[in-house]
């Protein structure tokens, strides 16, 4: 079980936008734009937190997908 303060490793928009401290809105335009690695689920993004720690450190590539 995961401890109330650890952040999950697949993040809703809401939680990716906190984490990143950005506006919500923000991460769905990344998304949208393929400037930020996320994955659409059944009509909903996510994210994992490592690509996300990976995109920022600059070593990771954005990755999109639109299924």
């Amino acid at each position: 079980m995961v401890g109330e303060h650890t952040m999950k490793e697949i993040m809703t928009p809401r939680e990716a936008a906190e984490y990143l401290s950005v506006h919500v809105r923000t991460i769905y335009r990344l998304a949208k734009n393929g400037e930020i690695p996320g994955r659409k689920v059944g009509g909903s993004w996510r994210f994992k937190k490592t690509a996300l720690d990976e995109w920022l450190s600059g070593g990771g590539e954005s990755h999109t997908s639109c299924s």
